[in-house]
């Protein structure tokens, strides 16, 4: 009987893959789960892999590009029981004496790992990389995977301890339930062990020879040969991005187009010398993480759906600077905190939230939704792009309190630790550009919220003062609302409160 093997499913935007090379020959004898090729598509390599044991028969050749599902070979494996491979029966002869020893032997339980819920509101997640290869013997609980959403980054750990099965490849974004990898259960195994003998390390030592000896670094595939062929590429000219560096199709067709793009210049007179250029022209690429995907997708629904307006005005920083002066160590040695300019803004935007609460407010369906308590989201920069973490209650905190918990977040933040419950609700955000040395920005709302106030660097500015010039630390403070919610009148009120209490302090404590 034949077993007809297809081209499997390797991504949800894939539709077509390249024979990159066959690992066995046709008629050739093929254990099951042994690799058999390897496909590459226009983004990733994938290895196909033996469904049963028996005789190969090839039915596509190198370098051809098949559809998702078309046939690539076929395994008589009535060829197991008649004997017909010469060499490996005399293997299998030695296995059942082997088989005595302490070696791994698979329970014939494979456990189907699928992408874990992560969030309430997070429906597809990104393999940021594999801990584990493919055919490796993996622990139970051993992380062996790093999957990225668009909010945080979550560890996989093994639910099984057996040889590592990897269905998804790095890079590919899936959806929440969906299969990820699985792992074949074995008993008296260990990661030592795998190294030594057992049926799975000996499966997976073919393909490891076969990357070091046919596809060293700056090989092109079939597909990305052809391309480089009809356009006079060489490929000491490219640099791979594929699978221990080989040249892919999609790295052949970047670079037709940076040749295509780079303008002849001509010298403007006959006799003028042409100045060779100096310096590194090196350009490099990296894919966009899932976050910074999911910033960029958000910011521009921001844009396209809110009617956005922006209204400024500006803050003596005086009062504060001088209140901060002369109680900072004794604040400090009290509350085991630094007293920062962010409580302040906090606790002002606090009370102006509730004198007007348009502000605080946000757009569900046909009906607007108005809050009652100060759900403060605080904007952080981190190494991975900017999040946004929420402090609960801001109304009644307290400035230690405010200042701690701001701290609290924005370490976790940097850390890659925070947690999805962290990251969600808030009613009106506060963003710093001034750390960085912004004078004046208008900040993009966080949706759902209807405005964000924005914070500027502190400049000494000529100011009257009692008909007095005077030199005063001025701040720049702008405020982005969303028009469909916040009126003209709201929105100006709204922050020129805010400024009366932050250019006279004692409002804040008297609460007036």
């Amino acid at each position: 009987m034949s077993l007809e093997v297809k081209v499997p499913s390797v991504g949800e935007s894939i539709s077509e893959v390249t024979i990159a090379s066959w690992s066995k020959k046709d008629g050739d004898y093929v254990e099951m789960d042994e690799v058999l090729c390897e496909l590459e598509s226009d983004k990733a390599t994938f290895e196909v892999t033996a469904e049963s044991s028996g005789i190969l028969h090839i039915k596509a050749q190198e370098g051809e590009t098949l559809d998702i599902g078309a046939l690539l070979c076929e395994i008589d494996d009535s060829a197991k029981s008649n004997g017909q491979s010469e060499s490996k029966p005399a293997a299998k002869e030695e296995k059942p004496a082997k088989a005595e020893s302490s070696e791994p032997k698979s329970t014939g339980n494979v456990v189907e790992m699928k992408v874990p819920a992560v969030g309430e509101s997070i429906n597809e997640v990104t393999i940021a990389s594999w801990s584990k290869k493919d055919g490796d013997f993996v622990e139970l609980d051993e992380v062996i995977a790093e999957i990225e959403s668009d909010k945080a980054t979550f560890e996989l750990t093994a639910e099984a301890s057996g040889i590592l099965k990897i269905v998804v490849q790095e890079g590919e974004t899936v959806d929440i339930g969906a299969l990820i990898c699985k792992i074949e259960e074995m008993e008296g195994g260990s990661s030592a062990q795998t190294s030594s003998g057992g049926d799975a390390p000996a499966a997976e030592s073919k393909p490891a020879e076969q990357k070091e000896g046919s596809y060293a670094a700056g090989h092109a595939s079939p597909a990305a040969a052809k391309i480089m062929e009809e356009k006079g590429l060489k490929s000491d000219d490219i640099k791979g991005t594929g699978r221990d560096g080989r040249i892919t199709k999609e790295d052949a067709l970047n670079a037709q187009k940076a040749e295509k793009s780079a303008p002849a210049s001509k010298p403007a007179a006959e006799g003028a010398p042409v100045l060779a250029a100096s310096g590194s022209r090196e350009q490099r690429r990296e894919k966009m993480t899932s976050l910074r995907k999911t910033i960029s997708k958000r910011l521009v629904s921001v844009k396209n759906e809110t009617a956005m307006l922006t209204t400024f005005n500006e803050v003596n920083m005086g009062p504060i600077m001088e209140l901060r002066k002369k109680y900072k160590e004794a604040f400090k040695e009290k509350y085991e905190v630094g007293l920062g300019f962010m409580s302040f803004f906090g606790k002002a935007c606090s009370m102006a939230l509730k004198e007007w609460p348009a502000v605080n407010a946000m757009i569900d369906g046909e009906e607007i939704v108005y809050n009652d308590y100060a759900d403060i989201s605080i904007a952080v920069s981190t190494p991975k792009g900017l999040v946004v973490p929420v402090i609960r209650n801001a109304e009644s905190l307290s400035f230690d309190q405010f200042e701690k918990e701001v701290i609290r977040l924005a370490v976790k933040a940097r850390d890659g630790k925070l947690s999805i419950d962290e990251m969600q609700g808030g009613t009106f955000t506060i963003t710093n550009g001034g750390i960085f040395g912004s004078m004046l920005s208008t900040p993009i709302i966080n949706a759902p919220q209807a405005a964000i106030l924005g914070m500027h660097n502190i400049v000494e500015r000529p100011v009257a003062v009692n008909g007095e010039v005077k030199i005063q630390p001025i701040m720049y403070v702008a405020l982005s609302y969303d028009h469909r919610i916040i009126d003209g009148r709201e929105s100006v009120s709204f922050l020129v409160r805010v400024k009366e209490l932050l250019e006279d302090p004692t409002r804040l404590l008297l609460g007036v």
